[in-house]
């Protein structure tokens, strides 16, 4: 039985370092000249929080913690080429999911945020709508709901 113990002890050890060894997380990162206006807008209109900031890179994360964005100011000497050109605005979009898209679009039309794509139900089981960022990234926020038969 004592050894028995050991075998599932040593198991247990290696499947649990297997899982953290393959465990990825995926942060997005814009390079923008609009520091600024992109922490004053993700602070106050999504409730987003500084993870860390300094005067060229700013890294915010959801309000639960759960996922991160970032934003780099462009051409700083501190960064190879690949990371130096601005995004341009276009060919982006971010979604982010919340329990109760209806609170949520009632709490941003209070807060006079621009609402790009009015609140609305897809067939396809989404109940959304987008706003932009001073970015001009297109944010779809989203309740999944079941499909329609």
């Amino acid at each position: 039985m004592r050894t028995l113990l050991l075998i599932l002890c040593m198991l247990t050890t290696r499947l649990a370092s297997t899982q953290t060894q393959n465990k990825m997380k995926l942060n997005a990162g814009i390079i923008t000249e609009k520091l600024t206006e992109t922490k004053q807008f993700y602070t106050a209109v999504l409730d987003f929080g500084v993870s860390f900031e300094n005067d060229f890179y700013l890294l915010m994360h959801t309000p639960n913690k759960s996922a991160e964005i970032s934003f780099l100011k462009p051409n700083h000497p501190s960064q190879k080429p690949i990371f130096q050109s601005p995004f341009n605005g276009k060919g982006m979009y971010l979604t982010i999911e919340v329990k109760d898209v209806d609170k949520v679009y009632k709490k941003l039309k209070n807060k006079e945020v621009p609402i790009e794509i009015e609140i609305r139900d897809e067939p396809w089981g989404d109940r959304h709508f987008a706003i932009v960022d001073p970015n001009g990234i297109g944010i779809d926020i989203i309740t999944y709901t079941k499909p329609e038969e």
